[in-house]
This record gives structure tokens, sequence and C-alpha cells, in this order.
């Protein structure tokens, strides 16, 4: 990490380059973008959902209805956008229902 010039630093900027310099930004999207989707679907889908994971910016989410696949078939774009404006930040380019 490098050092700092002066005693006073946000906290929030020391989380950051401590991210940063962890590398551990890809993880933390991961859980962000899985809280998203629970928070964002509600109960109704999240009954049917199985596993969700973000991988290299493609959202993977395996559902266990045919029917509820097909319906948010209809809806990626609006799904994307909605993660990604409760993320604060692009993060998710694409879904995939499987």
């Amino acid at each position: 990490m490098a050092k700092r010039k002066n005693n006073e630093s946000a906290v929030g900027d020391i989380l950051n380059e401590i991210i940063k310099s962890n590398k551990l930004e890809s993880g933390l999207n991961q859980v962000s973008v899985v809280d998203a989707w629970k928070n964002l679907m509600g109960n109704g889908v999240n009954n049917y959902t199985r596993n969700v994971a973000l991988r290299n910016g493609t959202l993977y989410v395996e559902l266990t209805s045919a029917v509820l696949r097909e319906e948010l078939s209809y809806g990626k774009d609006k799904i994307i956008k909605m993660i990604n404006e409760e993320l604060g930040r692009d993060v998710v380019k694409d879904v995939v229902l499987r």
C-alpha cells in the first residue's frame, strides 16, 4: 500500500485502496449482485431461484421453473438496468437464465 502524505485520510479512501491493492473488487461485486438480485426480484422469483453467479460481467441465474425463465427472458435488459442502478455502477453486462 502506498505511503500517506499526511495523517488524515477518509475511511472510505483507505478501504478503497485496500480493495484495489488486494484485488477484492470482483468478489465484492459477486456478493453485491447476489444481494441485489434477492432484493429486486422479491420472494416470488427467489423461491424458484437455485443459484446466482457473476462471471466476467455476465450474470448467470439458475431457475427451477421453465415458465418463469421464459417470462424473465423477455425483460433481460430491464433486469440488467435495475441491478446496475441498485449497485450504482455498471457491473452486469448480460444475463443468462438457465
